[in-house]
């Protein structure tokens, strides 16, 4: 038996692939939802683009859902905000997003990073909060960060019907947009590990239901594995949807963890990462969380647990109105796995 760890030690110890005490429990994209807004009066819009707001709905998953991480960075495009992009900031029960009818670029000459761009009000926004949070939380649970990858953000910048369409046609330009918008990935991630980040979240969403799996090792591959060496914590890669066709290329990237959608099976995806990637997630968002009940979060639960799955949490971020005691329903599950399952 290890010994008792705290919240930080237990995330930091499973993404190293090293022994915990227990299974820890963490969602590296998003747990925020309306009741949650509604129990600390932190709503969207608002907790997206003011530090104190956001660090005060983001402490939620550790202090009312009993996860072992908090991360305040809840949507996908502040750093898309930065660059130029317009935003739809959306209300309280809808997400924020980039405005992709009116493309910021279509050519990757037009690329800048602005001079400004960690100073800018919605990047400079998630450093605050983080600061915050490492302030209050430091050491006791793991501070995650996030840093969108230069495929997502071309989806923002360029549209992503555009981007898509360039990658079919003009593969030459998709790297060359790739190799300049990485730059907006690493300044934000050091930014974000100096402010108190254990951890980041790298979004790029190259899923299965949108490119092949040759475009990632393509593509994405090798500029994975740089982010690997130029970003100074564990990395945890996020890609939604089917990835199973691509998951041997991500455990040869060096990132620490895969967060994985419940499209892949959890226990093939154990098989194919033979740990050299320790696994974040599977449990079903839209349907599980949001539609059905802690019996069957529970169940889900103990699938992956019993799979083999290191890191357990939600898919992805999960919908807004999802209910809060699936969410505790979370870690309930996985430490009464470990007090009678895991033992038996």
């Amino acid at each position: 038996m290890a010994k008792p760890m705290n919240s930080r030690e237990r995330v930091l110890a499973a993404l190293r692939r090293e022994p915990v005490d227990r299974t820890p429990v963490c969602n590296p994209t998003s747990v925020a939802t309306v009741a949650l807004m509604d129990l600390v009066d932190a709503p969207f819009p608002e907790a997206n683009r003011v530090p104190e707001l956001m660090a005060r709905l983001g402490a939620t998953s550790y202090t009312e859902l009993g996860f072992d991480t908090i991360l305040p960075y809840f949507t996908t495009i502040q750093q898309s905000s930065a660059l130029g992009c317009k935003i739809q900031w959306g209300q309280k029960d809808n997400w924020p997003a980039a405005i992709t009818s009116q493309p910021l670029w279509r050519h990757p000459d037009e690329i800048r990073i602005p001079s400004n761009f960690l100073t800018h009000h919605d990047t400079k926004c998630v450093l605050e909060a983080i600061k915050i949070l490492k302030k209050q939380f430091d050491g006791e649970v793991a501070i995650l960060g996030k840093t969108m990858g230069p495929w997502t953000l071309s989806y923002d910048c360029f549209g992503l019907e555009n981007f898509l369409l360039m990658s079919a046609d003009d593969p030459g330009k998709t790297a060359a947009c790739l190799d300049k918008l990485k730059e907006a990935t690493v300044q934000f991630g050091l930014a974000q590990i100096e402010a108190g980040a254990d951890a980041l979240t790298l979004p790029d969403h190259a899923t299965g239901d949108l490119v092949s799996a040759g475009y990632y090792d393509r593509f994405l591959r090798e500029i994975h594995s740089e982010f690997v060496q130029r970003l100074p914590v564990p990395l945890i890669l996020h890609i939604c949807g089917r990835t199973m066709d691509r998951m041997e290329y991500i455990a040869r990237t060096g990132v620490a963890a895969f967060h994985f959608d419940s499209k892949n099976a959890a226990a093939e995806s154990v098989r194919v990462m033979r740990n050299r990637v320790a696994l974040v997630g599977n449990i079903n968002a839209p349907n599980t969380l949001y539609a059905q009940g802690p019996p069957e979060v529970r169940e889900e639960v103990f699938r992956a647990l019993e799979a083999g799955v290191p890191l357990i949490g939600p898919e992805c971020a999960i919908p807004l109105r999802t209910p809060i005691q699936n969410l505790k329903e979370i870690p309930r599950a996985v430490r009464d796995w470990h007090r009678t399952g895991a033992s038996g």
